[in-house]
């Protein structure tokens, strides 16, 4: 496959059944209990195809990674465009909480299989940032955030809660962590 070049709908079908396979996978945690090649199986793919899209374990990995940015990227555009903006950003940050735990799988094997590979989630992280920056930005101009937080503070929060994920109360202090940063963001009256 060319870089650049746009995939034929067949292929591109069968690019989206192999990461939709993988994602179901992480969430199930069993991503390292598979040989690489039974991805192939489970997405009805032949193994050739597996290799062509993703010639290893990590760019599928990857490829899973920037879908599930680009899915939250979208709901905050989404969010931004169709409600007022603390209301966006709160259903934003409560959204990826629920996000975070339902998919915990996923987030633990990519921490797991990239971990040498920092700078390819490197560019989905800042994609994430900019989405939440936006959210703030908005929530600011109209005047319902204080003007002296940056979106950097909530993407700290929101790694926080992910980081600590294993805590037997993670869910319950995980909302409270939510609604701590809200309530810190909130412009005094």
């Amino acid at each position: 496959m060319t870089a650049g070049k746009p995939l034929r709908a067949d292929a591109r079908r069968n690019r989206d059944l192999l990461v939709a396979k993988a994602r179901e996978i992480f969430d199930a945690g069993e991503f390292f209990d598979l040989r690489f090649d039974d991805f192939a199986s489970l997405a009805g793919v032949g193994t050739g195809t597996l290799y062509r899209h993703f010639p290893t374990r990590e760019a599928l990995a990857e490829a899973v990674y920037h879908g599930e940015v680009a899915a939250l990227c979208d709901r905050a555009r989404q969010l931004r465009d169709t409600l007022p903006a603390a209301e966006a950003l709160a259903t934003f940050l409560r959204g990826m909480v629920d996000h975070i735990d339902a998919h915990a799988g996923l987030a633990r094997t990519l921490a797991t299989l990239m971990a040498d590979r920092s700078n390819a989630l490197a560019g989905g992280s800042h994609a994430l940032e900019e989405a939440v920056t936006d959210l703030v930005a908005a929530a600011v101009r109209e005047g319902s955030v204080r003007d002296d937080v940056d979106a950097g503070a909530v993407m700290m929060a929101l790694h926080g809660i992910g980081a600590a994920h294993d805590r037997p109360r993670w869910r319950a202090e995980a909302d409270d962590v939510i609604t701590l940063v809200l309530d810190g963001l909130r412009r005094p009256e």
